[in-house]
C-alpha cells in the first residue's frame, strides 16, 4: 500500500470521527472546508499523485473518490441532524402554553370629531367635490385681502385674531384654502376644504378658541343660490336624516353676496351650523376669474357643532377634555 493511500485511509477514519462529534452547523461547515475544500486536506494529498507510476493511479484515484464520497455523505447526514435538532430546540423555545389567558389590548377609534369630518368630507366627495388643504399659518392677504375683507372690518380686530410677531396670523376659517386653490386651478371647480380654525373666542358650552371647519366652493357658469340651497339641504339630509327641521336666515360674510346662516333645530332650540352665500364677484377678480363668466357659492361649517348634534353632546368643551369615560362612548 502507497503512502497516499495510507494517507487517505487515516484521513477518512479522523474525518469521520470529528464530523460525528460536531455539534453545530458553522462548525460542521469548518469542518467540510477542512477536509473537502480547494486547500483541505484530501487536496492535499492528492497532490502527491505525480509521483505514482501508471498502475498505481487509477488505484489510488479510485480510493480518493471513495474516501471523498464517503466524507460527503457524513457530512449530509450530520447536517440533517443537526438542523433537525435546532428546529426541534426552536419550537420547544416558542412554545405558547394556549390554556393561559391572553393579555387584553383595547383597541382604539375614531375621535368624534374625526369621524364627523369623515361623513362629512364622505358625502362631499360622493357630490363630486375635492378635497383641498392649506397651512394654518396665514398672511392678511389669504386670510382677508383676497376674501374682500376691508381694512375696519371687525373679524381683523385683534379680540378676534390671533397675530403672530412677523406680522402673520393664525387662520381664522378655511377660506383661506379657497383662495389658494383658484389662484392654480381654472373652473369649474368643486371643493371641500376641512381643517382647524383659531379665534379670539370666549370659551363657552358652545364656542371654543380652537376649532374645526369644513368649507366648501364650488365656481361654475350659470350658478346660483338655487344651487347653493339644495346642496346645502341635500348635505343635511345625509348627515342629519330628512326629519331635522332647517332653516335659512338672511346674514352678512364680506366674500359672499348674498349671504345667509343655516340653522337646525337641536333639543327644541334653533342652533347655527352654517354659514354660505354666493361667491361676492371682488372675489373671484383676486383671483384671475371673470365674474362675468363664472359665478359660484360657498359654505362653511363648524365641525364640533355638527358632532354635538349629532351625538347629542351638550358641552362642546367635552371634546377636548380627553376624558376616557365620555371618549368610549364613540
Amino acid at each position: 500500500m502507497t503512502t497516499i493511500e495510507n494517507q487517505l485511509k487515516e484521513l477518512e477514519t479522523t474525518a469521520t470521527q470529528a464530523i460525528a462529534a460536531v455539534q453545530d452547523l458553522p462548525s460542521l461547515e469548518d469542518l467540510r472546508v477542512a477536509y473537502l475544500g480547494k486547500k483541505g486536506q484530501l487536496s492535499q494529498i492528492l497532490r502527491g499523485m505525480g509521483k505514482l507510476s501508471g498502475e498505481e493511479r487509477p488505484i489510488v484515484g479510485a480510493l480518493a473518490n471513495q474516501v471523498k464520497e464517503g466524507l460527503q455523505a457524513h457530512l449530509e447526514a450530520q447536517k440533517q441532524t443537526l438542523e433537525a435538532a435546532q428546529i426541534q430546540a426552536q419550537l420547544q423555545a416558542e412554545t405558547l402554553d394556549v390554556t393561559m389567558p391572553g393579555v387584553s389590548r383595547p383597541l382604539g377609534h375614531l375621535h368624534p370629531l374625526n369621524s364627523t369630518i369623515d361623513q362629512v368630507l364622505d358625502i362631499f366627495v360622493g357630490l363630486g367635490y375635492t378635497v383641498a388643504s392649506g397651512p394654518h399659518i396665514e398672511t392678511d392677504y389669504y386670510n382677508f385681502a383676497a376674501l374682500n375683507t376691508p381694512p375696519d372690518h371687525p373679524a381683523r380686530d385683534m379680540q378676534d385674531t390671533f397675530y403672530l410677531p412677523d406680522g402673520k396670523l393664525l387662520r381664522t376659517h378655511t377660506s383661506s384654502v379657497q383662495i389658494r386653490y383658484m389662484e392654480n386651478h381654472q373652473p369649474p371647480i368643486r371643493i371641500a376644504a376641512p381643517g382647524r380654525v383659531y379665534r379670539r373666542d370666549t370659551v363657552d358650552a358652545t364656542h371654543s378658541a380652537v376649532f374645526h371647519q369644513v368649507e366648501i366652493l364650488a365656481v361654475d357658469q350659470g350658478l346660483t343660490f338655487t344651487d347653493l340651497k339644495g346642496t346645502i339641504k341635500e348635505f343635511l339630509r345625509r348627515m342629519f336624516g330628512a326629519h331635522l327641521p332647517v332653516q335659512f336666515r338672511a346674514s352678512y360674510f364680506p366674500f359672499t353676496e348674498p349671504s345667509a346662516e343655516v340653522d337646525v333645530q337641536w333639543k327644541g332650540k334653533w342652533l347655527e351650523v352654517m354659514g354660505c352665500g354666493m361667491v361676492d364677484p371682488n372675489v373671484l377678480k383676486a383671483v384671475g376669474y371673470d365674474p362675468e363668466i363664472y359665478t359660484g357659492f360657498a359654505a362653511g361649517l363648524g365641525v364640533e357643532r355638527f358632532a354635538m348634534v349629532l351625538h347629542q353632546i351638550d358641552d362642546i368643551r367635552r371634546l377636548y377634555n380627553s376624558d376616557l369615560r365620555f371618549l368610549r362612548q364613540f
